[in-house]
């Protein structure tokens, strides 16, 4: 059996029932359970099962990311990832405070998968294949949710492989604030299903309901210095476009949490997803401009590139390059 490691943020206390539910099942399971709370969070957090994180506690952990994060953000996971790999975990599974477990979400995910896949088709609205409403999933091109698409799909004979995972959310998807204002909630999608998404057909995909496989760690990395909303999606581009160079492809699944959402004002939400709306088409034109090199030892210099071209964009502020170069050199040193 694979090693699992499950991460989550968050600033809610004990007493908190999802938190609780991913507790009780990692110890039924044997799963570490590391979560890393920020400046909000309660200052005696106690909750068996669960490997608590203080600002402090990050901080003294030894990553030379932890001294250069900031606070009161969701890129405080990033010290999680690190603190997983640290202890060994050959997978990695994240996921978020909101979210309820079902009992699929502890099935063991398969890195190399056979089944239905798309390829080469530019941006795809994933959520087309698993529902037949009007939805789709934040951080897509928001000019494109009214154009008509035909997903071309292939049956693959045989396995590919799949180092990232994306399952959906049942009732509250992870759409953006102009779904949220304009359209119908909930939706349900349809069960057991999957999709493998391969290179030249773009997926946004976040930080919800993921699961990352030790080649693809390195591209776990969430950027601070952006939109809040916008963090683990950008993060998905980038990791999509370094993915292609390995042959690598993104494995889409039915859900298997329902999402319970945290209270969030709409038009704040919106105001932070208007750098996506305005630049995530142009951010897959550049990135696919991009001469990067194949192999996983070549991942750190790929993200490198990768961060400086959104800098040079005007995308992310030139502190983040900072972070990046930190990250780096953590993993550097947990691989020694």
């Amino acid at each position: 059996m694979t090693k699992k490691a499950l991460v989550v943020t968050s600033i809610a206390n004990e007493q908190h029932p999802i938190l609780q539910k991913f507790a009780e099942e990692c110890v039924l399971r044997n799963i570490p359970f590391y979560l890393m709370g920020d400046t909000k969070s309660p200052e005696n957090f106690n909750l068996k099962g669960c490997n608590y994180y203080s600002i402090q506690a990050q901080e003294e952990s030894g990553f030379a990311l932890a001294e250069k994060l900031p606070v009161k953000h969701y890129s405080r996971k990033n010290i999680g990832y690190l603190l997983a790999i640290q202890q060994g975990a050959e997978t990695i599974i994240e996921s978020d405070d909101d979210n309820i477990p079902l009992s699929n979400f502890w099935e063991q995910r398969e890195r190399f998968q056979t089944g239905d896949k798309i390829a080469n088709q530019g941006w795809i609205n994933i959520f087309n294949y698993f529902s037949t409403e009007h939805i789709w999933p934040r951080g897509y091109p928001i000019e494109l949710v009214q154009q008509q698409q035909e997903l071309q799909i292939i049956s693959l004979q045989e396995a590919v492989d799949c180092p990232i995972h994306m399952a959906l959310v049942q009732k509250n998807p992870d759409v953006d604030a102009i779904y949220r204002m304009t359209q119908k909630l909930p939706i349900y999608f349809e069960e057991d299903k999957k999709l493998i998404a391969g290179k030249g057909s773009w997926s946004p995909f976040n930080s919800q309901n993921t699961v990352w496989f030790k080649d693809a760690y390195p591209l776990m990395y969430l950027p601070s210095y952006c939109s809040f909303r916008m963090t683990d999606i950008w993060r998905s581009f980038i990791a999509q476009r370094i993915a292609w160079e390995n042959n690598w492809n993104i494995c889409f699944h039915s859900p298997s949490v329902i999402h319970d959402r945290n209270e969030a004002i709409l038009i704040n939400d919106f105001k932070q997803e208007v750098s996506g709306y305005f630049n995530n088409s142009m951010i897959a034109d550049e990135l696919d401009k991009l001469s990067l090199k194949s192999g996983v030892g070549q991942i750190g210099d790929n993200l490198l590139k990768c961060y400086e071209l959104f800098i040079k964009l005007n995308l992310i502020e030139e502190q983040e390059l900072e972070l990046v170069q930190a990250w780096i050199s953590d993993l550097k040193h947990l691989s020694r």
